[in-house]
């Protein structure tokens, strides 16, 4: 019996949708997540670099990103922070932290 995807790529879908939604092109250029845990949660730590056509909605849609609603099956969006974000040309490339839990 399958459990389904992993909170990783639950999270690579999530934001490759909302990105979909707010009209934006983005690429997941990759993640990396390392595991986490409190005195009460298990979750994850994760790292995503993203990318898509350097426009101001696209830049307006990262800095709001820390606010958005990201539901995944099975576990909370606890904290995302934008680290970086930057255009090269046409491009802009950004980091985002997201720390996922555990639901109970």
């Amino acid at each position: 019996m399958s459990r389904g995807p992993d909170v990783t790529t639950l999270l690579e879908r999530r934001l490759l949708l909302a990105g979909q939604a707010g009209g934006h092109g983005i690429t997941i250029d990759g993640i990396e997540s390392t595991p986490w845990a409190s005195a009460t949660f298990n979750g994850a730590r994760h790292r995503v670099r993203l990318a898509g056509r350097a426009t101001a909605e696209l830049e307006a849609w990262l800095q709001a990103l820390p606010e958005a609603e990201l539901p995944l099956r099975g576990h909370l969006v606890a904290d995302l922070a934008l680290l970086s974000s930057e255009t090269d040309g046409d491009r802009l490339c950004a980091e985002i932290e997201v720390l996922t839990v555990e639901e109970r």
